[in-house]
């Protein structure tokens, strides 16, 4: 794994399994950890060092989880995406969940693989709504300037072009379904149902062509996903 997607991540979980597990798979990728099982010992360590993304259970002693996640919005000088974890799965939950500041949710069980994934995505997610511009390999999308730079070459793409790279960055790695793609770009406005695949066309044409191999493709059934390779 590159640096650039190495994570410092805080995990407060109460069992100790649970967080073991999770641990060593994490590490594996590449990515820092740093635990509580305490619910106030989990938030005096997100106020007091810099983390890329907090994995939060719902369940813990001496303040749960709704409440540390609350604390952390409210007192933190910045905001840090925070994913909770827990076995409950009801909708009221989940809006509970949202309405106390987390950024995702994932029920218990789960898959180590897509705990990564969110983890990553969110901290890109993160990063782009907070800086002007963002790297992901040989890619810089810069945001203020709604330019794309490529091996450091500036892409002539269109202003279609740019939002659907932007919405796929976003996203990335997870893949964006059409019907998604379509509805970040259009809203709830109808469109002809070939304008995604011209406006993808032409972006293939400035993105990929010139260049030894593609980074926008196709998951046939899916949708679309950014394929990066870092050493480029």
């Amino acid at each position: 794994m590159s640096q650039s997607n190495s994570l410092h991540i805080l995990l407060v979980e109460d069992e100790q399994n649970i967080a073991r597990n999770i641990a060593e798979y994490m590490e594996q990728k590449g990515h820092v950890f740093d635990f509580a099982m305490k619910g106030k010992q989990g938030l005096e360590l997100a106020l007091s060092a810099h983390f890329d993304v907090i994995i939060l259970d719902l369940n813990l002693p001496t303040m749960d989880g709704l409440e540390v996640c609350r604390q952390i919005r409210d007192k933190a000088d910045r905001h840090i995406p925070v994913l909770m974890l827990t076995a409950r799965d009801s909708v009221d939950d989940k809006v509970t969940g949202f309405q106390s500041g987390a950024d995702d949710y994932l029920t218990k069980p789960f898959s180590l693989q897509e705990l990564e994934v969110r983890c990553l995505a969110l901290s890109r997610r993160h990063r782009l709504h907070t800086s002007d511009s963002l790297s992901l390999g040989p890619l810089v999308i810069d945001r203020k300037r709604q330019h794309i730079l490529r091996e450091g070459q500036r892409l002539d793409v269109s202003a279609m072009g740019f939002k659907i790279m932007t919405v796929l960055a976003e996203a990335y790695p997870q893949v964006v379904s059409r019907t998604e793609l379509s509805q970040k770009l259009w809203g709830d406005e109808p469109t002809q149902s070939d304008a995604l695949r011209s406006h993808i066309y032409q972006l293939r044409g400035v993105l990929d062509k010139p260049f030894a191999y593609p980074i926008l493709k196709t998951v046939f059934g899916a949708g679309f996903t950014l394929d990066i390779q870092d050493n480029e």
